[in-house]
């Protein structure tokens, strides 16, 4: 619990601070600068912010102009406790001491600067807060505060007034700063390798915090020199940490919401406040309170927990791990709309809703939210969806990318612990996506070659979302694109595992050609694929740019498209996720009493009968054309009956769905998985990146001495030679067999390969099923296996 909230002091409007702001604010709207740049300036004092004792609120309100409201009828909404909360409970009724303050109103920009409001900090809960307004007919709206620093109860509620000064001022990593130039803006360049994470199925506390205490723990291991288990191997050798989208997500389509009024009086309001606890990937984003973390992913719903993790990477004992936040700035979901006006919108797409970037206010917050997340402490952002940031033309009459957008994303100046920076820079952009022959004409370069910086990087062909090496001549096939990332990769992230593939993996038909000398099940084999040996030897000794490895998969664990919010479209995600069953679930795992409780006790018993239901599943979706009273009555006429619950209804579709989710994104949890993991193997797998990490150079693309081939004709196999060449004099020599037959008895430094003649190689690495008594010389390289040889010249 936390501590008590006193009886609350009066909340007053400070006039003095109120006129000083509305004056500022006059000012800088009459400064005769351009729309944006006078946005921008505005921006940094949106939400709410402690000055002294004062708390300076101010939003942007377009609506009320369109409803035509006076100053009179705008007011700030503060809701203080009466008596004690506990942000950790499911489930509470809580009384508030409503206190509705004037507001200045000057055209859209509402602003008040209030005395006795309460800063929520790590050990106390703040005032809570919103913009209201009243029509003619006395009846009462509100507005969000979208730049909000706090939303424990979700986006869909009043934001919490939280001192995030006091939060950054405590902050336990301002060494890391310190190393940082100071009076200058420092540019933080590139990482070695990155290491992706989705916090919720990381550890078994599936929280910011729990995450912590890992690192903090492998920490203090390494401090007293102890030695790594496989569990811990795969969270070293990487210099990075990139989260997946730590935003506030949608939430229940269908409730419970998380803040339900049920007594609303003058002075005092009383709610029904549930934690919320939705499951979600990440990337369903409502774009209101970007500047805050999702609560579901928050222990103690402090902040606080997010800057922890931050110091934790930064106070990695030998060298800091830097973070990266993945953000979804290029869309919302559909439910934004609920939590913003329409005029942060510009019409719908794929995913929901495309954002008004046109317009110089909408365009202004976008950024500030942005600036206050990284503010955080991130040393690098990765943009999602790149090119969804477009706009129409109207005098050209086409679509256009908004590639200044983009730099001015790159442009933002972070200040942490008195230091100023600059973040790194990655976007995903796959234009002309969606374009069906997008994966054929894409470059994968439009934003490295429209950005001013040389080290914006954008993820890289092998490493977006449609890669299926577990499939025979996906290698072979994937050459031309290769070739390309030899040449032009020094700025690409790479890697065949992210959150994208793997996902995409799953939802392969498995009838296909699959490679079974990968495994003798499919989910070895599927395993095997994300986590290959001899792939990863080319990735991390062969390939120019920046590796990049995905927990889930290098844990050879589970994974797919997680969210348990959707009502109306959920049934049809499940039908479409339900073939990953036949990729992640065996008879055995299923059985095993953890998992899938839920699906189990709605009569799902065995493995058998949950496939039959999700064979039946998308076929009842096409033929019906996702009609759910259709397809219901369908399957209660199936004879013999299916396993689970009967009769279905709509209702009961919904709970299926739902059921599968939350199974699975239990299933998917890392720690149910770090006892099967290899010694070998994970020691192998640390060992590369440690070697990519020792020779930075690695990270440039092929030069004219460098040799990137395939022996031809395959004669059965496919197997990459790699021939680098370091500035130091070092040659970096490997071999990896990706697919298909043996290759017997061959002799690898001895092939004719320009620059390889004359002896002196040193067996460096050599993946698990090798042994570690190969030194050198002939040997038969099955499919998965690889050899790196190193030397030194003159």
């Amino acid at each position: 619990m936390m501590d008590a909230i006193p009886h609350p002091t009066e909340v007053t409007q400070n006039v003095a601070a109120t006129e000083a702001l509305s004056q500022w604010t006059e000012n800088v709207l009459q400064s005769g600068h351009p729309a944006f740049e006078t946005s921008r300036i505005i921006a940094e004092r949106l939400g709410a912010h402690r000055r002294g004792d004062t708390c300076e609120v101010m939003f942007w309100a377009p609506e009320l102009q369109e409803h035509r409201v006076s100053e009179g009828d705008v007011f700030i909404e503060v809701l203080d406790v009466e008596g004690d909360i506990s942000l950790l409970r499911s489930r509470q009724e809580l009384s508030f001491r409503r206190t509705r303050i004037p507001v200045t109103l000057i055209d859209a920009w509402c602003m008040a600067a209030i005395d006795g409001m309460k800063a929520g900090t790590r050990e106390q809960v703040g005032s809570f807060y919103s913009l209201v307004w009243r029509d003619s007919e006395n009846n009462w709206s509100r507005i969000f505060d979208p730049l909000s620093a706090s939303v424990p109860f979700g986006p869909f509620a009043p934001a919490e007034y939280y001192d995030i000064e006091a939060m950054q001022a405590a902050r336990t990593d301002r060494a890391y700063y310190a190393e940082l130039p100071e009076g200058e803006t420092h540019k933080f360049g590139p990482a070695t390798s990155i290491q992706q994470i989705h916090v919720p199925t990381a550890t078994a506390s599936m929280s910011i915090a729990g995450l912590t205490r890992h690192y903090n723990t492998l920490a203090e291991r390494i401090r007293h020199g102890a030695e790594l288990e496989p569990a811990e191997r795969i969270f070293m050798g990487y210099d990075a940490v990139q989260l997946l989208p730590v935003e506030p997500t949608t939430v229940y389509e269908a409730g419970p919401d998380f803040w339900t009024e049920i007594e609303d009086g003058d002075d005092r309001l009383v709610v029904d406040i549930r934690r919320p606890d939705t499951t979600n990937w990440g990337y369903d984003v409502v774009i209101s309170g970007m500047a805050a973390i999702n609560p579901s992913l928050l222990e103690t719903d402090r902040p606080d927990e997010l800057l922890d993790l931050v110091a934790a990477l930064h106070n990695f004992p030998g060298k800091p791990k830097k973070l990266i936040f993945d953000v979804v700035y290029g869309h919302s979901d559909n439910q934004g709309l609920r939590a913003l006006s329409h005029h942060y919108f510009a019409g719908p797409n794929m995913y929901g809703q495309n954002l008004n970037y046109r317009n110089p206010v909408v365009r202004a917050i976008m950024l500030e939210m942005q600036r206050r997340k990284v503010n955080f402490g991130a040393d690098g952002v990765r943009v999602d969806g790149a090119q969804d940031f477009k706009w129409w033309d109207a005098d050209a009459d086409m679509l256009r990318h908004d590639d200044e957008y983009l730099q001015e994303m790159a442009d933002i100046v972070q200040e942490v612990a008195g230091r100023k920076y600059r973040p790194w820079f990655i976007f995903e952009d796959g234009r002309p996506w969606p374009d069906e022959d997008w994966e054929l004409s894409s470059d994968y370069r439009a934003v490295i070659e429209n950005q001013r910086d040389d080290d914006v990087f954008q993820w890289g062909p092998l490493t977006f979302a449609h890669n299926t090496p577990f499939l025979y001549t996906f290698w072979l096939s994937k050459f031309w694109r290769i070739q390309e990332i030899l040449r032009t990769g020094s700025n690409w992230i790479s890697g065949c595992a992210n959150h994208d593939t793997l996902r995409r993996g799953t939802q392969i038909n498995p009838k296909l050609n699959i490679n079974t000398r990968l495994g003798d099940t499919r989910m070895e084999i599927l395993d095997k694929a994300y986590d290959h040996p001899a792939a990863q030897m080319l990735t991390y000794a062969a390939f120019p740019g920046v590796p990049m490895d995905f927990l889930n998969a290098m844990a050879r664990a589970s994974w797919g498209f997680i969210r348990n919010q959707d009502d109306k479209y959920g049934v049809k995600i499940v039908a479409e996720e339900a073939i990953s069953l036949n990729w992640q679930v065996d008879a055995y795992t299923y059985s095993e009493p953890g998992n899938f409780r839920r699906l189990k006790a709605m009569g799902f018993d065995h493995r058998e009968g949950l496939e039959r239901f999700f064979v039946v599943l998308p076929a009842l979706v096409e033929a019906s054309d996702y009609d759910l009273d259709v397809m219901a009555t369908m399957l209660n006429d199936i004879d013999p009956p299916l396993e689970g619950p009967r009769p279905y209804d709509p209702a009961l579709l919904k709970e299926v769905a739902r059921a599968w989710m939350d199974d699975m994104h239990d299933y998917c949890n890392v720690s149910n998985y770090l006892d099967r993991l290899g010694d070998a193997h994970t020691d192998y797998m640390l060992k590369l990146r440690e070697f990519r990490a020792a020779r930075p150079w690695l990270r440039d693309n092929y030069g004219p001495r460098d040799v990137f081939d395939y022996a031809t004709p395959t004669r059965g196999s496919v197997a990459f030679r790699s021939l680098r060449h370091g500035p130091d004099g070092e040659q970096v020599f490997a071999i990896a067999h990706l697919e298909g037959k043996p290759l017997l008895d061959v002799d690898p430094t001895a092939l004719p390969i320009p620059g390889l003649e004359g002896g002196g190689w040193t067996v460096a690495l050599r993946t698990p099923t090798i042994g570690s008594d190969y030194e050198g010389g002939p040997i038969t390289l099955h499919d998965s296996m690889a050899v790196l040889y190193t030397r030194k010249t003159p």
